[in-house]
């Protein structure tokens, strides 16, 4: 984990901003990056908020039927029968 800066680089920072971009930009710059920093928090919790509404609630009562949950996938050792064929198969009698 990274440590966070203290005061006096915070300080060295910000001079060394205020000398390459100078006194014009540094407001732009910060609003920039205050603008950014808000959109990012906004995207990242609409994700979060995405995700719980997908996700089924942890309370689940014993009483929902067990048919209504998808079937589990087979587990190691055990044989995958194959899936049902669904399309036609032609006829293998001889055409006259």
């Amino acid at each position: 984990m990274l440590p966070t800066p203290g005061p006096l680089e915070l300080v060295i920072i910000l001079v060394i901003a205020l000398l390459i971009l100078g006194p014009g930009k540094l407001p732009d710059v910060g609003a920039a990056l205050g603008r950014s920093i808000r959109e990012f928090r906004k995207a990242s919790s609409d994700i979060q908020d995405a995700t719980r509404m997908d996700a089924p609630p942890a309370g689940r009562s014993s009483s929902t039927p067990m048919s209504a949950s998808p079937a589990a996938p087979p587990t190691v050792g055990e044989p995958v029968s194959p899936p049902a064929e669904t399309r036609s198969e032609p006829s293998a009698e001889p055409k006259p």
